[in-house]
């Protein structure tokens, strides 16, 4: 019994200092003061040369004449892409790579008596 008296007392005294913490931190919490009154910013105006110097200051971005210049790039190699498509098409229809009895040869090769023929080292044919 005696030994009971001795534990339970530490544990009182720790469940009263915790309720004591407890209501200190909820009184703390719950502040009188109106919402409104401890927000209350004064509003600002501006005027629109004011508004506009903002919008410019935005749209001249440090970064905004690199990737102006990037996207100039972009539409100088779409262009330059864009011939040479056009070159490499108007090549295409030439009769070395249209036909396909050139085999990729310039010119159309010979057809050699059997005998005659020879290894082609160009397209690996024997012809």
């Amino acid at each position: 019994m005696a030994g009971e008296i001795v534990l339970l007392l530490p544990m009182k005294t720790l469940i009263c200092s915790f309720l004591l913490l407890l209501t200190g931190a909820t009184v703390w919490a719950q502040d009188s003061r109106n919402p409104e009154q401890v927000r209350d910013y004064p509003e600002i105006t501006y005027s629109a040369a004011q508004l506009e110097a903002m919008r410019q200051a935005i749209r001249e971005h440090p970064y905004t004449r690199y990737y102006d210049r990037l996207v100039a790039e972009y539409q100088e190699r779409m262009k330059a892409n864009l011939k040479r498509y056009k070159v490499m098409a108007r090549q295409m229809e030439k009769p070395q790579y249209s036909d396909t009895l050139y085999f990729g040869h310039k010119r159309k090769p010979k057809k050699r008596p059997v005998g005659k023929r020879k290894f082609c080292k160009e397209c690996e044919i024997v012809h």
